[in-house]
């Protein structure tokens, strides 16, 4: 694993620890799970890697996302429609 140092504003650390307060974690713990759920959201990690990353079962990973509105899946309509139709066909 890397380590990385940034400067971040006083008033986002400050937004960090409010949004996190609850679950009583280190402003650079909180950070990092925001790059890899918002890396989750874009489609650039799988849900596996990303639950990898955060050192969290599969359905754990999927439960936190779904409550931060991020679905877990992510289809555009014409994909939806092809699912669709396979389904059909069983």
């Amino acid at each position: 694993m890397s380590t990385v140092t940034m400067e971040l504003d006083e008033d986002l650390v400050t937004l960090v620890a409010q949004l996190t307060a609850d679950e009583h974690k280190p402003v650079g713990e909180a950070a990092r799970e925001m790059i890899v759920f918002e890396l989750y959201r874009r489609g650039v990690l799988s849900s596996g890697k990303a639950a990898q990353l955060l050192g969290l079962p599969g359905y754990d990973f999927i439960e936190r996302a779904s409550r931060l509105k991020i679905p877990y899946f992510q289809l555009s309509e014409e994909d939806l429609r092809k699912e669709l139709r396979q389904s059909e066909l069983l």
